[in-house]
């Protein structure tokens, strides 16, 4: 028999702490640019403790696209959200982007996600909006995210 689907509540919890003490079996999450410069914030500690530039280049994936990286036991996003590493993104970019992840998760067995507040630090979304986002896009499924601040 299959599970009730998790409330809101239950879909998205948040800890304060570091994203990286997260399970090593929860994938992870975080935007970047088609050109996967990766050259601040989150998106240079992913490029440092994952490497793959190449790897995700060669996937050839544009704004609204998600690339992927598998290392041991997870997946590690790459969500799309904009052209260039200076341009900003839009709701709607990271709205594809997420639809993109999700549609990935569920071919492979993604119960779990972790992330930072995608799009709220440099890019300067608001999280209010990116939260509702997040909720909309994975209402119909199991994944349980989890949002670390610090």
């Amino acid at each position: 028999m299959a599970s009730a689907q998790p409330t809101k509540e239950e879909r998205i919890s948040y800890i304060k702490g570091d994203l990286f003490t997260c399970p090593e079996t929860d994938s992870l999450a975080h935007c970047i640019s088609e050109d996967c410069r990766m050259g601040a914030g989150v998106a240079a500690i992913f490029k440092k403790r994952f490497g793959g530039v190449q790897e995700l280049l060669n996937q050839k994936k544009k704004t609204g696209e998600a690339a992927v990286l598998k290392r041991e036991n997870r997946y590690v996003y790459y969500l799309i959200t904009k052209p260039k590493y200076f341009h900003k993104p839009t709701y709607d970019n990271l709205h594809k982007s997420l639809e993109a992840m999700k549609f990935h998760g569920l071919k492979n067995d993604v119960t779990h996600i972790s992330m930072p507040k995608i799009g709220c630090g440099l890019d300067r979304l608001d999280w209010s909006k990116v939260s509702a986002i997040l909720e909309e896009v994975f209402q119909d499924t199991d994944v349980k995210i989890t949002v670390y601040t610090l």
